[in-house]
């Protein structure tokens, strides 16, 4: 089958993605952005803390980007997913291999594919992520100011979470779910009026028209609740990253990806952006790491040019 070859194949069109194909698409170089549309954030229905996209679907922000990278001719988007990626021996650049059987060669590639919440394994909760659940204060607080909070706890830190959200309502109680608090956290909770439940969360109960009506304990009792803060565990999509060779270092029970300020990992040529590589990357964050490591990519293959031109003349 015939090799079609690019400057960079970008693996995931979400923030970060697309915001490094923009930076490389204005620098002419010739761009491949293979996306397989499942984005993190696709459960939401709006985003928030965006300048000028506050409240705005996630998924119109992507239609959007994919429509403003159409002004660079050298920049195509395909929607597909990457089954495979290797180095080329002999030759400083990479084949990828789509679900389609199609075969790309690039001179480098940035893997910006997010990663995966891992919720906790309580029946009902995965029905309302994304609506009436959600992880982040700063993104989804706001519009539960005043309300009935419930935060269930995956590990002791989920306090830190907890408080947060007391900035945002009076309504906040904390389901310890079997996590021992430190002394120092608990009183901190005490001291702000945040209930600490001990008996266990069971069940996430939704009501007939597919909102939140509470959760259910151990012991049977239901507590009423209008929205529901938590801390999945994060899967980072790395597979790519680590079939490459890509170097890790486990931080807080995850093993994440080492990069450098740009997105550079250990392997030469290859870089990652985004969700990939820290669990806290925002929208506006992530879309900052993608441009990052597009201008870098971009500088790198610069150097590379000037020494095969330097070469020629030789």
């Amino acid at each position: 089958m015939d090799h079609t070859e690019w400057d960079v194949v970008i693996v995931g069109g979400g923030s970060a993605g697309l915001s490094a194909a923009l930076m490389l698409g204005r620098s002419r170089r010739r761009v491949l952005v293979v996306d397989g549309g499942e984005p993190r954030n696709r459960f939401a229905s709006h985003m928030h803390g965006v300048l000028s996209r506050d409240h705005s679907s996630p998924l119109e922000l992507l239609a959007a980007g994919r429509a403003e990278l159409t002004r660079y001719a050298d920049v195509a988007v395909e929607s597909a997913t990457v089954t495979s990626a290797a180095s080329v021996e002999g030759r400083s650049s990479f084949e990828v291999e789509l679900d389609s059987g199609e075969r790309h060669l690039a001179r480098r590639m940035l893997v910006a594919t997010g990663l995966r919440d891992e919720l906790p394994d309580i029946p009902g909760l995965a029905e309302q992520w994304g609506r009436n659940a959600a992880l982040c204060p700063y993104c989804d607080g706001w519009e539960v100011r005043d309300r009935r909070i419930a935060v269930i706890a995956t590990e002791a830190a989920n306090a830190h979470q907890a408080q947060l959200m007391r900035q945002l309502s009076p309504q906040v109680t904390f389901y310890t779910q079997g996590v021992r608090l430190p002394d120092p956290a608990r009183t901190g909770l005490e001291a702000r009026g945040i209930a600490i439940e001990s008996r266990t969360v069971v069940e996430v109960v939704g009501d007939a028209e597919g909102g939140l009506r509470g959760v259910r304990l151990d012991d049977d009792t239901e507590h009423p609740a209008d929205s529901i803060f938590v801390a999945p565990r994060p899967v980072p999509n790395d597979g790519l990253l680590l079939e490459l060779g890509a170097r890790t270092m486990r931080q807080n029970g995850v093993d994440w990806v080492l990069v450098d300020p740009s997105g550079r990992t250990n392997v030469p040529g290859v870089w990652a952006a985004g969700n990939i590589t820290t669990a806290q990357s925002s929208v506006p964050v992530a879309m900052a790491a993608g441009s990052l490591a597009g201008a870098a990519i971009n500088a790198d293959l610069v150097e590379e040019d000037i020494r095969r031109a330097v070469a020629a003349t030789g």
